[in-house]
């Protein structure tokens, strides 16, 4: 099959729920699918064997931050991301269309790309849709998202609508260019919808992101501000737009909570810093909700972080030592607790796929969150 074509295999009848296959040039990828985020090439504290080891299927980078450190040349002479990261299996690469919005103050956008300063040394640069496309090109992901304009919140509708409008015609850019090759035989090119919070504006994003005919869609603009009842609305506003042969993305986005919802709505893929982010700052995803293992109670509990996950920091240590670790500022802290918040979210996308296999869906995220909000 073509690098991103999307099978669907299953979908629920009770909800809009779906079980499919994307297919990679380097790999098969069953969905629904969590994406741990390795921003600069690569997972914070977390080793390419371990996240092989704990059966992360696909990975994503940021090509803002490869773009700017290491940079292109240094990607070229590897051979490409994958084999300067030693992650051989799929991999897909952000715009940086979020970082370069993030930037605020240092950063000029306008019809023809963004002008910014980089965040490392102040130095200037700019990146247009067919820049962006050469860039994600170079570092070589299976997987590329096209250049657009991560609308803020709040918006008015104004600025939310013309804002959409640029990232539409941005991404015919990026097709275009992204076509000018053979580039499509080993990469795939996602569409990005946008439209802030307002229903018309992602519908119309929708259907004219749907027009060009991407080979699968992202939802972007969410988990900027907005409550989760917004983020849920801008799904069900947007997902019943895209074709169904096409995988959803639903970008930045990776709370449990979030993925129940998200899954129940349509999409297929997540990603998301905040596993390893909360990791390292002491807060652990648990089967009976989350922990900061920081914290004093902890400091004789010698039981695993979570008796029903088998991943190396529940296996080989115990709450008090991890809980001395993090007092002691020992390095390793940081890795089993990044590991382990991991595993939690592959284990529960794979959970839920396997509840979608037997048609038991709500079954089972009744039983999930009956033990995840059972602790006082």
């Amino acid at each position: 099959m073509r690098c991103g074509e999307f099978q669907l295999i299953k979908k629920s009848g009770k909800c809009n729920a779906r079980l499919g296959k994307l297919y990679t040039t380097r790999g098969i990828i069953d969905t629904p699918v969590f994406m741990p985020v390795g921003t600069q090439g690569a997972v914070k504290s977390v080793s390419a064997r371990q996240l092989h080891e704990s059966d992360a299927q696909i990975i994503l980078a940021n090509s803002y931050h490869i773009y700017l450190r290491p940079g292109l040349e240094i990607i070229k002479k590897a051979g490409g991301i994958q084999k300067f990261n030693s992650w051989n299996k799929p991999m897909l690469t952000d715009s940086g269309g979020f970082q370069i919005f993030s930037l605020n103050d240092f950063r000029k956008i306008n019809s023809e790309g963004a002008e910014f300063k980089s965040h490392i040394d102040g130095s200037k640069h700019f990146i247009s849709p067919e820049i962006s496309m050469q860039i994600q090109k170079t570092i070589g992901a299976d997987i590329i998202m096209c250049f657009d304009e991560c609308t803020p919140y709040p918006a008015t509708y104004d600025y939310a609508k013309n804002s959409m409008l640029m990232s539409i015609d941005w991404a015919k850019r990026c097709k275009e260019e992204f076509y000018k090759d053979d580039a499509y035989q080993t990469q795939a090119l996602f569409g990005i919808i946008q439209g802030s919070v307002y229903k018309d504006l992602r519908k119309e994003s929708a259907l004219k992101m749907r027009d060009m005919d991407f080979v699968g869609y992202a939802i972007g603009g969410v988990s900027v501000g907005e409550s989760k009842e917004e983020m849920n609305e801008v799904v069900e506003n947007t997902a019943p737009y895209l074709p169904e042969n096409k995988a959803r993305y639903l970008m930045g986005v990776g709370m449990p909570e979030d993925i129940w919802d998200g899954i129940e709505r349509g999409i297929d893929m997540f990603d998301c810093v905040i596993p390893t982010r909360n990791g390292r700052n002491g807060q652990a995803f648990t089967t009976y909700g989350k922990i900061n293992i920081k914290n004093g109670e902890f400091k004789d509990k010698f039981e695993p972080l979570d008796p029903e996950c088998d991943c190396e920091a529940c296996t080989g240590y115990t709450k008090a030592y991890i809980n001395h670790l993090f007092r002691s500022q020992e390095l390793l802290a940081l890795n089993l607790l990044s590991l382990h918040n991991i595993n939690f979210m592959l284990k529960l996308t794979a959970k839920i796929r396997k509840s979608l296999e037997t048609d038991s869906f709500f079954e089972a995220k009744k039983e999930f969150f009956e033990k995840y909000y059972s602790r006082k």
